[in-house]
């Protein structure tokens, strides 16, 4: 049995690339560290040119929507330039899923293009769905929901808690709570949400209310009347006929001027933010994890 799982293990290395499954499992993953490592341990020799009708997208690819700009875009220098970056996929029963490079493949098809180079990886379902999830969060912006979805299906494929999926992910755990709270809501309001009719900080309050009926009236209150996040909180807070799934802590609020910029901030970078004594601190995993809040904030390091 040891020799066996020593076996499996040898095979695994070899399938990811030597080194690459300790990306896996070492906390927070990131994206471009996995493709990044791929390509650098594939010889020139192993890229192929693979039909484009032969493959199939992600199983557990997040995103439902692309951008036809972008595409377009995209597909205009893959017809002048060609495809850059080889995609990454896995042997399928028929032709071959697609890890990573969904974005290529559908503007090479776009530029009329039959096929398109491709490194063969042999990745378990976890991990095609952990590189489909951080592919979009951290190259494309999801809609609120669509995020929330795929929390909600990594955290129930893995088995995790809130804590180990903010974690493994380098998020805050307030932004995972309230990004899984989305999905409480009723379906008209998240298409509200998917449209961008409703912007996240909406959603946030809406989702601590306990009356469906009260989130729909809301919802429908915020659009016609173009109402602020502050105006929805004030509203939700002072009047006494709506009910919320969780006390709030009257005391931390009148000591707290700040809450609702807080809690702006949190949502806005997905990370924990505080404002305390006239400062604001703001918490990063590494570097990475800190170049995606100075790219949200526009803010470009110098040198």
């Amino acid at each position: 049995m040891e020799a066996n799982n020593d076996n499996q293990s040898t095979t695994k290395r070899r399938a990811l690339g030597r080194g690459l499954e300790e990306l896996f499992y070492n906390e927070p993953i990131n994206y471009e560290k996995v493709e990044e490592k791929i390509i650098s341990e594939t010889s020139k020799d192993e890229i192929v040119n693979i039909k484009l009708d032969d493959l199939r997208s992600n199983p557990y690819q997040p995103r439902k929507i692309f951008d036809e700009d972008a595409l377009n875009e995209l597909a205009s220098s893959i017809k002048e330039h060609g495809v850059f970056q080889p995609i990454i996929v896995k042997k399928s029963i028929k032709g071959y899923e697609i890890i990573a490079g969904e974005r290529r493949v559908k503007a090479s098809k776009i530029a009329g293009k039959t096929e398109i180079p491709a490194i063969i990886r042999d990745f378990d379902d976890t991990q095609m769905m952990e590189i489909a999830l951080l592919e979009n969060l951290q190259r494309e912006n999801l809609s609120a929901i669509e995020e929330a979805m795929a929390y909600k299906k990594l955290q129930d494929t893995l088995n995790l808690t809130q804590e180990a999926l903010a974690a493994r992910l380098g998020k805050s755990r307030s932004h995972i709570t309230n990004m899984l709270g989305l999905l409480n809501l009723p379906e008209a309001i998240q298409e509200q949400i998917s449209e961008r009719k409703i912007s996240m900080g909406h959603a946030r309050v809406l989702s601590k209310l306990e009356s469906k009926a009260q989130q729909e009236e809301l919802a429908t209150k915020v659009i016609n009347e173009n109402l602020s996040v502050r105006d929805l909180e004030n509203i939700t807070t002072e009047k006494e006929q709506y009910a919320r799934t969780h006390k709030i802590n009257k005391t931390y609020k009148a000591s707290n001027e700040y809450k609702f910029v807080q809690e702006d901030l949190c949502e806005k970078l997905g990370t924990k933010v505080k404002i305390k004594n006239n400062k604001i601190e703001i918490s990063f995993v590494n570097g990475n994890d800190l170049n995606r809040i100075l790219e949200i904030m526009k803010i470009e390091p110098r040198g």
